[in-house]
């Protein structure tokens, strides 16, 4: 299984393009994985032929375990076993060609399975599965398995814990017992997410109500905002920023760049050119938190959050975008926005993200709070933008209203590595430069 994305663990195999005894050319499609970050089809990194097929479409498994076998064809493959031990004739059989597994990299075999119990037969579990059963007390002959030859699949294992506590209607009996602050009277006492109760599926089933099961996307991105929200301290700092000076850009650009490009000059390329600027005097908003130090990176590879259709998101990054003038941003979004929705995005296309900006202006948002993308310690988001009036200061100091474009910029941080003042500051250049910096000179 391939690491498609930095902070993915998982994928799943969603569709083999061969079969057992295919034969398979050197970077041809040899199957689908989805993930939290991306859906890709994976080539072969070999030629052969697919002499096995270990995990079966459906199934999630942890990077790096091996899926698949390519070898040469020849009976028996790579896992027969060899014969017994007899005089050779001469001259010896030349040996067989090396296999080659299809894998990320190599890595460290996951622990056997626990020995069967009660004189059940043996399974082959994969590590998520086995990871399940282990932390809900499960032994795998409890589950009747629906994946190839009976092997129990992720999706198994979870609706037999949900039935289990369905049943119960309360956590496992070997759960120890919840303290909590009231009970006890001791200050600070911290409950974990793992100690709550769980919610059993059983006391929402009530005539008429639908039971939607989560997509593996939605699954993942549920898993990364409740990871990033119990690893950074999160706290958020938002500004009213006018754009007129943008609007009227806009304005008198607008046809003359869709004539050109094939596509309208939005607010955004404008926020993301200005973000990157003024990072260039606030570098400690890209970075990263490793261990007890913050990695500042030298260049800032800028994430835009991309809704797939309301089934998820995911967030493309357009690298090195110090190097990018506002057209040219304004082309790497849409690109990546247009390949995001066709689910023809890549893996360097998700990677090595350092800030992001998410953009909820479209859907006329007045107010928006994001999670942190991890590993990165801050998010920017934008929204709707609308006629509004403002108080403006003439040049011989008097003060008039005016009716100018405006919106809500804020920022999400990870209190662990700046403060408020060092946000507060980024936000008004940001400010600054949508307001009074000559956009015309990058169209």
């Amino acid at each position: 299984m391939p690491q498609l994305g930095e902070t993915v663990t998982e994928g799943t195999v969603t569709r083999w393009m061969k079969a057992v005894g295919d034969s398979v050319e050197r970077d041809e499609p040899l199957f689908e994985v989805s993930t939290d970050k991306v859906d890709s089809e994976v080539p072969s990194p070999a030629a052969g032929v697919l002499t096995e097929i270990l995990v079966p479409e459906g199934e999630t498994v942890e990077v790096g375990v091996r899926l698949a076998v390519i070898g040469d064809g020849a009976d028996g493959g790579a896992d027969a076993a060899p014969a017994a031990a007899a005089p050779a004739p001469d001259p010896a059989p030349a040996p067989a060609p090396p296999t080659i597994e299809v894998a990320a990299e190599v890595v460290t075999p996951p622990p056997p399975a626990a020995p069967p119990q009660d004189g059940a037969d043996p399974l082959v579990l994969s590590p998520v599965v086995r990871k399940l059963l282990g932390e809900n007390g499960i032994s795998a002959s409890e589950i009747t398995g629906t994946g190839v030859g009976g092997r129990i699949t992720r999706e198994d294992a979870l609706k037999f814990v949900d039935a289990r506590r369905g049943v119960l209607g309360t956590a496992p009996s070997t759960a120890p017992p919840v303290a909590t602050a009231k009970a006890t009277g001791t200050a600070g006492a911290v409950v974990s997410p793992s100690q709550a109760p769980p919610v059993s599926m059983a006391s929402f089933r009530n005539a008429g109500e639908q039971i939607v099961p989560f997509s593996n996307m939605r699954r993942r991105t549920a898993e990364h905002m409740v990871r990033s929200k119990a690893t950074s301290p999160h706290a958020f700092i938002a500004n009213e920023v006018d754009f007129e000076s943008v609007e009227r850009v806009r304005k008198a650009w607008g046809a003359r760049f869709k004539a050109e490009e094939g596509f309208s000059l939005t607010y955004l390329p404008f926020v993301a050119r200005a973000t990157v600027e003024a990072l260039r005097d606030f570098p400690l908003l890209n970075s990263s938190v490793v261990d007890e130090s913050l990695v500042v990176h030298a260049e800032v590879n800028l994430g835009i959050a991309v809704d797939l259709a309301n089934e998820g998101l995911i967030v493309p990054v357009i690298h090195r975008a110090e190097e990018v003038t506002l057209r040219g941003v304004a082309r790497r979004i849409r690109d990546l926005a247009e390949r995001a929705r066709g689910r023809q995005l890549n893996a360097d296309d998700i990677a090595g993200g350092t800030f992001s900006i998410t953009n909820d202006g479209p859907f006329g948002t007045y107010f928006t709070v994001p999670i942190i993308n991890q590993p990165q310690v801050a998010i920017l988001a934008t929204d709707g933008i609308a006629r509004r009036p403002v108080v403006v200061t003439q040049d011989d100091g008097s003060e008039s209203i005016a009716i100018h474009s405006t919106g809500i910029l804020g920022v999400s941080w990870d209190h662990r590595a700046v403060d408020g003042a060092y946000v507060s500051s980024f936000l008004a250049k940001v400010s600054v430069l949508l307001s009074s910096r000559d956009w015309s000179a990058e169209l």
